[in-house]
């Protein structure tokens, strides 16, 4: 009696980490390869249904077997290798991920693609495995028809309950402590070790040759560890700090010159940069700080407060105080380990930056909670090649609009191809459902257009008469006037667009790999500016 009790309680066990397991190789594998494809609708939905065709091939199969062969060994050994192929396919993933990163950086699309489908094919062996085990447990704990119905309704229960903590285990608490490829080993781990222990208790004897599965686990793990977060790095350029956060593979590099850069996620995209002595760097985030520019000439003064929907490490907030001394910038960040890379990296404290104060929260949520009114709001969210789509909405302008002075400004980061401007057009066109005036500029040698909203009605032609006005002043920083000249030379005329992004219909995942596939196969390097 005592013994039957236990095998049953031991089935739930299984049922309960096969159901934890599996849901946490789920969010794991997002997060594995999100660090190189993002994290986009598109992404998810492979993920997803994939596990599921996995589970149900397993759910097929497993039945089968426990009908012709319901061995209580069997169902222990099925329960071992899937947890153990749990830890091995993200390793054997490594080298696929490190390619697929640099098929991206390249725009290598089909090589890209072909690496995801890869890796995602990888995962089949694992869940169909684990798969197996709650139809097999089922053929193994149903002894009386009359209760069959008591006793798969526990299994599924329980087996439930596993999944639900799985879901949170990985994202709440392992990703974050211990990283991405040491969760899964924890997780396999965790699973190898029950199914080892239900083993022995049911041979009454300890499963020695199992045991050499935690062995090889181990070795993995000490083989494998230095190599999982050492990323590829360019000549000249030295690591300062590399860790996984609940949102991000991040990484600072210092080159020769000292240049410091944010890497997030293999090295997809400069976040911020920072130099001791320098402060502009000739790309996007220059362009900020000329946004209120664009106002009538009558009307300009310097900002007193902006916010930053997107802070980084803070490469935008610094420029703003170089060009206004007297400015308070609010930043939104919702990766909070960033901000303390920010502090300890860039720059982004009390010394350099004393009226900045962070909000970590994502973009829109924080924009609720912001306690001022702003002369301007940037936006630069993106996670390459993806913007939020949260962050691009009529609504979300409406709820911007609300936060902005009467002579405010928005600006935000838009990409583009040098023949494709659907997502720059779009964009424009949403803004000026609640704008009156919209204006591009293209930055040089880059595939960014940087728009800007005002709460006022605009012509560009005030852009040249701010910088006629303040080229002539002293008082004017330099940097200031020169980034006036670059701006006013990479205005560009907007198109309009049928398409407006609304928080019921915002297609903007589906019209950014649109942009991209048309790019590469245009092959449409050569006229990019």
């Amino acid at each position: 009696m005592i013994e039957r009790f236990y095998s049953t309680f031991h089935l739930r066990i299984a049922i309960f980490t096969s159901g934890l397991i599996t849901l946490g190789v789920e969010l794991s594998v997002s997060r594995l390869i999100g660090n190189v494809f993002g994290a986009s609708n598109i992404v998810w939905a492979n993920v997803i249904g994939l596990m599921l065709l996995y589970l149900t091939l397993g759910y097929f199969l497993g039945g089968r077997l426990a009908d012709r062969n319901p061995s209580v060994v069997l169902f222990y050994r099925l329960f071992i290798w899937g947890s153990f192929f749990c830890t091995l396919m993200p390793i054997m993933s490594i080298p696929i991920l490190r390619w697929a990163s640099i098929a991206m950086n390249s725009l290598a699309v089909p090589l890209a693609l072909g690496a995801f489908i890869t890796i995602l094919v990888l995962f089949a062996v694992p869940i169909t495995l684990l798969g197996m085990i709650s139809p097999f447990a089922i053929r193994l704990a149903v002894s009386d028809i009359q209760s069959s119905g008591k006793t798969v309704g526990q299994l599924y229960a329980v087996g439930t309950l596993g999944s639900l903590i799985g879901t949170f285990l990985p994202v709440l608490i392992l990703i974050p402590a211990l990283g991405t490829i040491q969760t899964f080993l924890v997780l396999g781990a965790f699973g190898y070790v029950i199914g080892w222990v239900g083993m022995s208790v049911h041979l009454k004897r300890f499963a020695w040759w199992y045991l050499m599965l935690v062995l090889i686990n181990l070795l993995m793990g000490w083989l494998f560890f230095p190599s999982i977060t050492r990323a590829s790095l360019g000549e000249g350029f030295t690591v300062l700090y590399e860790d996984e956060s609940a949102y991000n593979y991040i990484q600072v590099q210092e080159d020769s010159r000292g240049f410091r850069y944010l890497f997030l996620n293999e090295g997809q995209g400069i976040h911020s940069q920072w130099h001791p002595t320098i402060v502009f760097y000739g790309l996007t985030w220059d362009f900020f700080g000329v946004a209120p520019f664009f106002n009538a000439p009558d009307s300009i003064q310097a900002p007193e407060n902006a916010l930053i929907i997107g802070l980084a490490a803070g490469t935008i907030p610094r420029q703003l105080f170089h060009l206004f001394p007297d400015v308070k910038v609010d930043g939104i960040e919702i990766d909070k380990q960033i901000v303390e890379v920010g502090k300890q990296f860039f720059g982004m404290n009390t010394a350099e930056m004393p009226s900045l104060e962070v909000i970590v929260a994502d973009g829109r949520y924080g924009l609720k909670h912001a306690m001022h009114q702003y002369d301007l709001i940037g936006i630069d969210a993106y996670r390459p090649p993806y913007i939020p789509w949260h962050l691009t909405t009529v609504e979300y302008f409406e709820e911007i609009k609300q936060r902005l002075t009467g002579d405010g400004v928005v600006v935000i980061n838009v990409g583009r191809t040098p023949t494709d401007r659907r997502l720059v057009n779009a964009m424009s066109q949403t803004l000026l459902a609640v704008y009156p005036s919209v204006h591009a500029m293209d930055v040089p040698n880059t595939f960014n257009t940087i728009l800007v909203a005002t709460q006022q009605t605009t012509d560009e032609a005030n852009l040249g008469a701010n910088l006629a006005r303040l080229g002539n002043s002293s008082a004017t920083p330099i940097e200031l006037v020169q980034l006036l000249q670059v701006a006013e030379t990479t205005h560009v005329p907007l198109a309009p667009s049928s398409v407006v992004f609304t928080d019921n219909n915002a297609p903007v995942e589906w019209m950014i790999d649109s942009i991209v596939f048309n790019f590469v196969a245009g092959n449409d390097y050569a006229s990019l500016r």
